[in-house]
């Protein structure tokens, strides 16, 4: 930490290494020359402070360092440099602390915002494939999508068979059949063939990059968060003034003017916070949640209303299997059994969750023979001698066993054996366990309002939020109507988050007081969107968040409660001229001492 704070804040550095100096030279030389060490340092190192200071007032922010700054400008003309380069220390190192807290939290993220769509695989002639950035892509290119790869530009398959994960963009749970001519956008997920796609729109027209536009629109109208220390500035700043003005009036001694500034210097706001910041930063990531800026760990705590997406962020996010139903006289039991027997060897999602759930069930299942998969569609093989088809009805009426009925609500599976429909198998999108308690924890910490907003179905939305315990429900919803139903809120309950996984859930990310984004699983729009990014796939996180920013808020304003106070009696103390401004330093430094141990109890 020490390594880093000197790289990267060379004015902490220059300041302490100043201070050591301008001592040692009292000590062993003569305090001429500790004067002018001590000078050259408090004007070297204090004038960009003060500059920055002054800079920030011309545009409007009204800030904690005000009357450290005050304090800074009055030790050059009064002489008193010792006094002054303590506060330049001071200021310089809460300012440190910060940065650093905010560039690790930064850091933990490079991985994760590396999979946003930038290289494509544009078909050059006959037999080539050529790697070129997105941006270059233009109208009419043929592209090859590999699996496991994002759809870098919107467009239209035209070979190949695939499965195509589309919940990121739409909030549709389920992955759809990939064939020539089906119409994709850019940032859906190709999961198991190799598909060639024509490229129908540049990328900078794409669906990926009109909801990055969202997210900028929804940043710019996005007011900026009052800090903690900030909101305390306001009243402190102003009491710490008239002091100053009433110890001059009566006494007409600038030094004691001077000593009142350094005693009232808001160490507590300077430093606590900052610390504060930093334990509840590092205390969340080793729980996997990851902290972009102190703003969002502040305001997390406050939090009255949570609004979730659904899919991938209170469901699992992938097909599970809801029911096995049976068809003819084999048990619903060994009908499962065998299907799931033949999809151990699939790689379609659909016959893997079939797999799952038949080991789940039964431990043990049979290995097939004369396997064989039609992509996207279904598998055959046989077990025990008997034949097995597993598939899409379209994919058994190809196979000489027709499925008659209705088109069924849910995804569905149908299983053959020996040239009979034996049963089907239907497929949902199931609820994370962790949701239910995750509620009640949220109601605990004092959220009023839960809300579900996802582009499905209102049919499968409602059930979900049934499940949850949330009662607020809005579906079939665009991006930009998520955006809205966010800024609503905020009207309605002031502080609101947001926590989605999907690229469509972005603009509304940036939208909320503070965005939450799943990010083991979720795309790089996503995370980048969000002020909070939770790295393990566990949504019971949240609650984890909110709970380590309630306690940083709680410890913070004992910090600030305890400090302010002392402050303000040093301050009336001084106002008599009973401290001198270098003794009103070191009781500072000695107060900085008690704040940040105690603020250091949030890790």
């Amino acid at each position: 930490m020490v390594g880093a704070l000197a790289r990267r804040n060379p004015l902490v550095v220059a300041a302490a290494t100043g201070l050591a100096a301008g001592l040692a030279a009292r000590l062993l030389a003569s305090h001429e020359i500790s004067d002018v060490i001590l000078f050259a340092t408090l004007v070297g190192c204090g004038g960009p402070l003060v500059y920055h200071t002054v800079l920030g007032l011309a545009r409007g922010r009204y800030a904690a360092d005000i009357i450290a700054t005050l304090a800074i400008v009055a030790a050059v003309f009064l002489h008193q440099y010792f006094a002054g380069v303590i506060i330049v220390l001071m200021q310089s190192g809460g300012e440190a602390l910060e940065r650093y807290a905010m560039g690790r939290a930064s850091e933990s993220l490079d991985a994760l915002l590396a999979r946003a769509p930038k290289i494509a695989h544009r078909i050059a002639g006959e037999r080539t494939i050529e790697d070129v950035w997105v941006d270059a892509v233009q109208v009419g290119d043929s592209l090859v999508i590999r699996p496991g790869e994002l759809v870098p530009v919107d467009g239209t398959v035209i070979e190949g068979h695939s499965t195509v994960d589309q919940s990121m963009v739409t909030g549709e749970p389920f992955p759809v059949p990939a064939r020539a001519g089906l119409a994709l956008l850019s940032g859906t997920l190709n999961l198991e063939g190799a598909l060639t796609f024509r490229a129908e729109r540049p990328s900078s027209q794409s669906q990926y990059q009109q909801i990055l536009d969202l997210v900028r629109a929804a940043r710019a109208q996005k007011p900026p968060i009052q800090r903690l220390a900030d909101r305390w500035a306001i009243w402190f700043t102003p009491a710490t003034l008239l002091v100053c003005i009433a110890t001059y009036v009566f006494t007409r001694n600038p030094t004691a003017v001077l000593a009142v500034l350094v005693v009232a210097t808001p160490c507590p706001l300077i430093l606590a916070v900052p610390v504060s910041v930093i334990a509840a930063i590092s205390r969340a990531a080793e729980r996997g949640v990851i902290v972009k800026s102190g703003a969002a760990i502040e305001q997390l705590g406050l939090a009255r209303a949570v609004v979730f997406d659904k899919t991938g962020t209170l469901t699992l996010g992938h097909p599970t299997v809801a029911g096995v139903h049976a068809a003819d006289e084999l048990p619903e039991r060994e009908v499962l059994r065998l299907a799931a027997a033949v999809e151990q060897l699939s790689s379609h999602h659909l016959g893997q969750a079939i797999a799952e759930e038949g080991r789940r069930r039964l431990h043990e299942l049979p290995r097939p023979v004369m396997f064989r998969e039609t992509a996207g569609s279904g598998v055959t093989g046989a077990i025990d001698g008997h034949q097995i088809i597993v598939g899409s009805a379209s994919f058994l009426t190809s196979q000489g066993l027709p499925v008659n009925g209705s088109e069924p609500e849910r995804p569905t599976a149908y299983v053959g054996v020996d040239g009979r429909l034996a049963g089907t198998i239907e497929f949902a999108d199931r609820l994370r366990h962790q949701v239910p308690s995750l509620m009640q924890r949220l109601a605990i910490l004092g959220v009023r309002e839960t809300v579900m907003l996802t582009g499905d179905r209102r049919s499968s939305a409602e059930t979900i939020a049934a499940q949850a315990g949330i009662l607020s429900v809005l579906s079939e919803l665009l991006p930009a109507d998520k955006v809205a139903a966010v800024s609503q809120l905020k009207q309605s309950f002031g502080t609101v988050v947001m926590v989605g996984d999907g690229i469509n859930d972005a603009p509304a990310l940036a939208a909320a007081t503070v965005g939450i984004a799943l990010g083991a699983h979720g795309p790089a729009a996503a995370a980048q969107a969000a002020d909070v990014v939770l790295l393990v796939d566990d949504i019971s996180r949240v609650a984890d968040a909110v709970e380590i920013s309630r306690r940083m808020r709680r410890i913070a304003l004992q910090s600030i409660g305890f400090g302010l106070g002392v402050s303000l009696v040093l301050m009336v103390i001084a106002s008599f001229g009973m401290i001198t401004p270098a003794a009103g330093a070191v009781m500072q430094e000695a107060l900085d001492v008690a704040v940040i141990l105690n603020a250091l109890r949030v890790k």
